[in-house]
């Protein structure tokens, strides 16, 4: 790996709705949207992830040399103990971040590794786990806006082969959960799913920051924030001329949004 040096291009932006934990290891159609992405864009230098499933007051980035892969769920297969997604860290990377990002305070962290939002995706994408790894943390004693203008500041990474993915989901109502629908969404995810994807067509990103403003249907999906977040990091991060391309658009389980978004590329 080189030492980051500016690139003529920049990289992509992805947003992924991660879903259950399960999808890492079955073969289904949203795993192979993300093996697709894996042959669809440039090869990065190192990857930076911002997933749903690290929750801090502060704001961390993991600087390991070798992440571990977390298990951070309960009730599923053995299988799916037993993965480990080996990828390296890059301290490298984590300097970067930090030194990229001003307006808050970055801290190292070397205890955290790789939850699933983050290897569960990254384990079809790139399967074969060389290349390097960090996790971004969701700092959540902060506001919407303020995670999406965190992302404007990420946003020179781009420029230096780091592919930049947020993991989380749209809708993302575990309460609700029907397990028997393995296909559909109920009324108000599917409308709430296409008045997020219309407005991210429009880059009406101040009605995309004040979701919960949106009604009913967004407090029902976004219960509590840290699976929308990541999304807002991503929307900081895009050019004017950058179009969005969905795939994986689809809602699952009545209250489970696996819509995801290809910015750049």
């Amino acid at each position: 790996m080189n030492n980051f040096k500016e690139r003529t291009g920049r990289m992509p932006l992805l947003f992924v709705g991660h879903g259950s934990p399960m999808y890492a290891i079955e073969e289904n159609e949203f795993a192979d949207g993300w093996k697709q992405l894996g042959k669809l864009i440039p090869l990065p230098e190192a990857v930076l992830c911002i997933s749903a499933h690290w929750e801090t007051e502060g704001t961390y980035v993991t600087a390991m040399e070798k992440p571990e892969t977390i298990h951070d769920f309960y009730g599923f297969p053995k299988q799916l103990f037993d993965v480990v997604y080996p990828a390296p860290g890059s301290p490298l990377l984590a300097e970067l971040s930090k030194h990229a990002i001003k307006s808050a305070d970055v801290n190292l962290d070397y205890k955290w590794g790789l939850d699933h939002g983050c290897w569960a995706v990254l384990r079809n994408i790139y399967p074969g786990a060389d290349i390097p790894v960090v996790q971004l943390s969701l700092d959540l004693t902060r506001a919407p806006e303020w995670h999406y203008e965190l992302g404007k500041e990420l946003s020179v990474l781009r420029n230096k082969g780091v592919l930049i993915i947020g993991s989380g989901n749209i809708v993302h109502n575990l309460r609700l959960l029907d397990w028997n629908n393995k296909n559909g969404g109920f009324d108000w995810a599917e409308e709430i799913n296409e008045k997020i994807k219309k407005l991210i067509l429009e880059e009406n990103h101040k009605e995309l920051i004040n979701y919960i403003s949106l009604g009913n249907a967004a407090k029902l999906a976004a219960p509590t924030p840290e699976h929308y977040l990541p999304l807002l990091y991503i929307l900081g991060m895009k050019e004017k001329n950058e179009e969005p391309a969905f795939f994986n658009d689809k809602t699952v389980m009545g209250s489970l949004s696996m819509t995801s978004v290809l910015y750049g590329n």
